[in-house]
């Protein structure tokens, strides 16, 4: 974007139709653009303000999804979100599943009827991936077989049609691995239980 003979309003409205109308204050870090612009521009009623350091065009609808892992940085989609991301269920979570590192500060999530998972440092890593959010933006995901895994470790929390269905579409996936899938069911200590599962609806 070539903004040498630009303002910086003109700049930050160019920036939110780059990024489908969502703005960080990084963001105008990286131009050297004052935070000053920001309450210009909320004054003007163009943008708004959804947490801290995050803002979005009025002019758009918002991408949930982006808006909720910008506001809560350690979350990762997973369990029945990520089915739904994956294709891998058909109902809508109407609220978001998410995984965060044991120790993780969720006050404000606990207040909230999102589902909150701990995993362990040394795996919480294992298996995520980006995917592109409906609006364009990336966002953070359990992989498919990570999320296999999840989902038949905290099956006694989920709905149990949920948990077979999902496990019969990744199945007849082409694109799945099962080596892949019983390395992750490894070392999160469910290899007994995915091999149960691929006897009975592999």
């Amino acid at each position: 974007m070539n903004v040498k003979n630009t303002s910086p309003l003109e700049q930050i409205r160019e920036l939110l139709k780059k990024k489908q109308g969502i703005l960080q204050t990084s963001d105008l870090a990286a131009l050297d653009i004052p935070r000053t612009y920001l309450s210009i521009l909320q004054d003007k009623g163009e943008i708004e303000r959804v947490s801290r350091g995050l803002y979005i065009s009025t002019n758009i609808f918002e991408d949930e999804l982006f808006s909720f892992q910008s506001r809560y940085g350690n979350t990762i989609f997973s369990h029945e979100t990520a089915l739904y991301l994956h294709d891998l269920s058909d109902r809508a979570p109407l609220f978001y599943s998410v995984s965060v590192p044991v120790g993780y500060n969720t006050a404000s999530l606990r207040k909230s009827s999102h589902k909150v998972f701990y995993v362990r440092h040394e795996l919480f890593d294992l298996g995520i991936t980006k995917l592109s959010s409906p609006h364009g933006n990336k966002i953070k995901v359990t992989g498919p077989e990570r999320t296999i895994v999840d989902i038949l470790r905290s099956r006694k929390k989920l709905d149990t049609q949920i948990v077979n269905h999902a496990f019969k579409e990744y199945m007849t996936r082409a694109d799945k691995n099962l080596n892949t899938l019983h390395a992750y069911a490894e070392k999160f200590r469910v290899h007994n239980i995915i091999r149960q599962y691929i006897e009975i609806l592999g």
